[in-house]
């Protein structure tokens, strides 16, 4: 049994079962691709999911399971399943939960992949998916039809930073039959459980503040539901193979024992960060939940609890001179992702969000020379300076 309640302790001790084997410390890493039976008996009774045995890592694995109760544990959740990537888990999430003849609807601004999948692939399959500002809920009650099974979202969003209301998006939805589905990676489930808002399944790319280091590519899937979850592993996972490996398994349960000391300084310095720019004279604005002036910080300071690491802005000036301000920061490394100890920056729509046309993004209510910023973990005054000199092309 785990010893603890808070998030602290469940990060480092949470889905502990039994003694790792020869009293490990830390659980090993379980390199193999299949477990052996003593005999067809038991291996008949797990084939059949009479017993808890192991078969073959492509469906289950200690190192991995010990992670998905983890996730579990810290979402909220009844179970968790992990995936090779965080575009394997929302695919193969969305895939679980529609058919031909469904529909779903998604925020009219999503992380590149995950908006290229929505929009332009489940349709290829029969699956009918439309955009919607969904930061204010009477748009989805508007939209919302007899064919709506999913509303999928980010909360913060990529890149905007938008909020949406987790709890009021997920009633609307629960009274006509759709299942909402939120991508919690910008939040991680320290600064926010979706689930508890009324969320069916939240899902992460775990390359981010789950690992925190920059070291692995990987996904996880969490529902409220133990039977989905059953169905989302073997029905899906197993079937369309985006598996994790053990070894990427095990430098996710070492990110998690440190995630919340690292969440807690991720967002610290971008509250520092974001403060400086708003006093800047060049930047016209900036998009930081935790700025009393962001139009989502009401919601934001209500379902978190804490604004998180990711700060966008924009300048007064052009595009091309904000990839001027961009090519001449030194600290902050230009990388498409986040969640690093690192401070990484980049051009969402020159880079992970080329997809958006200019209609799209002026609709969305943002500028193409929008920078996007994952601050990281060096002295806070080490990253203002390095903003400070950037800008100072703009003079």
């Amino acid at each position: 049994m785990t010893a603890g309640r808070h998030f602290e302790t469940l990060s480092i001790h949470a889905g502990e079962e039994e003694p790792n084997p020869k009293r490990a410390l830390n659980c090993p890493i379980f390199m193999t691709a299949a477990f052996s039976f003593a005999s067809l008996d038991q291996a008949d009774a797990a084939f059949a999911f009479e017993t808890d045995d192991y078969v073959y890592s492509r469906g289950n694995n200690p190192t991995l399971r010990l992670l998905e109760r983890r996730m579990a544990a810290l979402e909220g959740g009844a179970d968790a399943v992990a995936f090779a990537s965080g575009m394997a888990a929302i695919s193969s999430v969305l895939l679980s939960l529609l058919k031909p003849g469904d529909e779903v609807i998604a925020h009219r601004m999503l992380y590149g992949s995950a908006w290229n999948f929505i929009r332009n692939i489940l349709p290829q399959y029969g699956i009918g998916a439309r955009l919607a500002d969904l930061t204010d809920p009477r748009v989805l009650a508007a939209a919302i039809s007899e064919k709506t099974r999913v509303v999928y979202f980010e909360t913060p969003v990529n890149p905007s930073l938008e909020i949406i209301d987790i709890a009021a998006v997920s009633r609307i939805a629960r009274e006509r039959g759709a299942k909402v589905v939120v991508d919690n990676t910008f939040a991680t489930p320290y600064f926010q459980r979706p689930l508890e808002l009324g969320a069916d399944v939240a899902v992460h790319s775990a390359t981010k503040y789950i690992s925190g280091h920059g070291d692995v590519i990987a996904g996880l899937a969490v529902a409220k539901d133990a039977e989905y979850i059953q169905h989302l592993k073997f029905g899906y996972l197993c079937e369309l193979g985006g598996v994790m490996s053990p070894f990427t398994a095990w430098l996710l349960l070492r990110g998690l024992k440190t995630l919340a000391l690292r969440m807690r300084e991720h967002e610290r310095n971008a509250r520092l960060t974001a403060e400086f720019l708003a006093r800047h004279p060049r930047v016209k604005k900036v998009y930081y939940p935790g700025l009393a002036s962001f139009p989502g910080h009401a919601v934001a300071a209500r379902q978190m609890r804490g604004f998180g690491a990711m700060v966008s802005f924009d300048i007064d000036g052009t595009v091309e001179q904000s990839k001027a301000v961009v090519n001449r920061l030194k600290l902050f490394k230009l990388a498409v992702s986040l969640g690093d100890c690192e401070s990484l920056v980049q051009h969402p729509f020159a880079m992970t969000h080329r997809g958006y046309s200019e209609e799209e993004i002026a609709a969305a209510g943002l500028s193409p020379s929008l920078i996007r910023l994952s601050v990281g973990l060096e002295h806070p005054e080490d990253i203002i300076a390095d903003l400070e000199q950037a800008l100072s092309v703009l003079n």
